[in-house]
């Protein structure tokens, strides 16, 4: 059945995620969950005023799909977890590293934002449905998060309500999180988050008898009590010396210190809390940095980034404010479409963002101008064409040579998806190249998940000089039907290594 699956896969044309990197988490930012992608678990709308029949069944006992990109939008199957031990999956998901390949980031988010079935058993069902948003939320993927457990409904359990609740911390969607909780009391994660909820709902002697409770009992530890103290009555801590930040703040903390106008920096917090930066409460900088990090590891889309970066000039001097100017010169200078400028800018501004670990992003963001202007010098077109390897037209720059070297020509035939008529300029590329090696081998026994994660872990090894492993990830991508997955990331690998 699966190995059915699979080769059919290869005959279809690549899914979406697997042509364009980061398509998925762009494709969610164009198609709101809330907007139009249908919640498969909502009622339909009565037609009458009678009570309707209440049937009761167990998460994934139904069979419907959980996620939030269709699966003909992902080109995965939607069985993509049958046949797999749930905690080995689970563990797969939380370990498995994609920090260095953007291409493998696309494919950890398509696989855990593409509508897939649940396993049969709500505790299975539990377990991998958690699994799926504590990695987006470890990766920063906040707002994903949110919406997966909103999707399901997150009040089905402790554990998924208290995820949902942290990520509508950190997104300033806390009132919808506080109306739940009002209507589910019992899943409150703590005693500080019904005080939060009570006030932020209007509630404020609830509130407040309930953090007197707290001081009477010692129900709380004494900084958190500190911290609600003047949350509650910010006019009597009017004058008082600002509190000692956390080391380890969690969300609901991180938020209290906002409303009582002590706000944490996030930098040296995990990723998850750069999701608050990007609204409007935080300054430029903190934004810039924080969209950064974000992109960084494929949480959001490049084009955000650009928004942020174009907004307005830089008004200093550093490390960011030089790479923001770089970026502006050579922005102004492709719109332009001025081949000297271009040649000017383009080296100075790829220098910074490859120092920011922003070259894919990069390149997505400017690889189709790119190839509508002609640099003034051999130098700049080369480096023009390298940068477009890096896009999304890879496959049209593939064609354009511009200078015949046994490494380009080796780019040029990746690019096309045929190695087999050039010769491998190093390791690296013998390896590549015997993965491409036709025919595509047959998928092993595992779930097409499984499978997969294995093949994210195994390229990540790769990167490391294990050509063995690299070429192993490889030809399971492309096992998996992947192919455009496979040409990107080892594109990406041969022309910035780990970087």
């Amino acid at each position: 059945m699966w190995t059915r699956t699979a080769l059919a896969l290869a005959l279809l044309p690549a899914p979406l995620a697997a042509q364009d990197p980061l398509s998925v988490i762009e494709w969610l930012g164009e198609h709101p969950p809330g907007a139009s992608v249908p919640v498969h678990m909502e009622p339909p709308v009565a037609d009458n005023a009678e009570l309707p029949a209440i049937e009761v069944s167990e998460l994934g006992a139904a069979a419907t799909p959980v996620g939030l990109v269709p699966h003909d939008v992902t080109g995965l199957p939607l069985d993509l977890w049958t046949g797999s031990d749930v905690d080995d999956l689970a563990r797969l998901i939380a370990d498995v590293p994609v920090s260095r390949s953007p291409a493998m980031q696309t494919l950890l988010y398509t696989l855990l934002l593409g509508d897939s079935l649940p396993p049969e058993g709500k505790a299975d069902a539990q377990t991998l449905l958690l699994a799926r948003i504590d990695r987006l939320l470890t990766l920063g993927a906040t707002d994903p998060a949110q919406a997966l457990a909103r999707q399901v409904g997150p009040t089905q359990s402790a554990a998924l309500f208290h995820r949902w609740f942290d990520a509508t911390l950190l997104t300033g969607d806390e009132d919808s999180g506080c109306a739940e909780l009002t209507r589910a009391p019992h899943l409150a994660p703590g005693y500080a988050t019904r005080i939060f909820c009570d006030a932020r709902q209007g509630d404020w002697q609830t509130a407040a008898l309930t953090l007197e409770t707290a001081h009477a009992l010692q129900l709380l530890p004494a900084d958190k009590l500190d911290l609600l103290d003047r949350f509650l009555s910010p006019d009597v801590f009017e004058d008082a010396p600002p509190l000692s930040p956390p080391a380890d703040p969690d969300p609901l903390t991180f938020r209290l210190f906002e409303a009582i106008g002590e706000r944490l920096p996030t930098a040296s917090l995990p990723r998850a809390f750069a999701t608050a930066d990007l609204r409007d409460i935080a300054g430029w900088k903190a934004q810039i940095e924080a969209a950064e990090r974000l992109t960084r590891i494929g949480a959001l889309a490049p084009n955000h980034l650009l928004g942020l970066y174009t907004a307005q000039r830089p008004s200093a001097s550093g490390s960011l404010w030089d790479r923001v100017g770089e970026l502006q010169a050579f922005d102004r200078a492709l719109q332009a479409r001025d081949p000297d400028a271009v040649a000017r800018t383009l080296p100075r501004a790829w220098r910074a963002m490859t120092e920011a670990n922003l070259a894919v992003p990069f390149a997505q963001l400017f690889g189709d101008d790119l190839a509508q202007v002609t640099p003034s010098d051999p130098d700049t077109i080369e480096l023009a064409w390298r940068i477009r390897l890096l896009s999304s037209a890879y496959r049209d720059a593939g064609a354009d040579l511009p200078r015949e070297t046994a490494e380009n020509r080796f780019l040029s035939a990746l690019a096309s998806g045929d190695v087999t008529a050039v010769a491998p300029p190093g390791d690296t590329a013998a390896a590549i190249a015997d993965a491409f090696a036709p025919p595509a081998p047959a998928p092993g026994r595992a779930s097409y998940g499984e499978s997969l994660l294995t093949a994210i872990r195994d390229f990540d090894s790769g990167i490391d000089g294990n050509v063995a492993n690299l070429t192993k990830a490889l030809a399971t991508l492309r096992a998996l039907g992947l192919e455009e997955s496979a040409r990107q990331a080892s594109l990406q690998l041969m022309l910035l290594g780990g970087r």
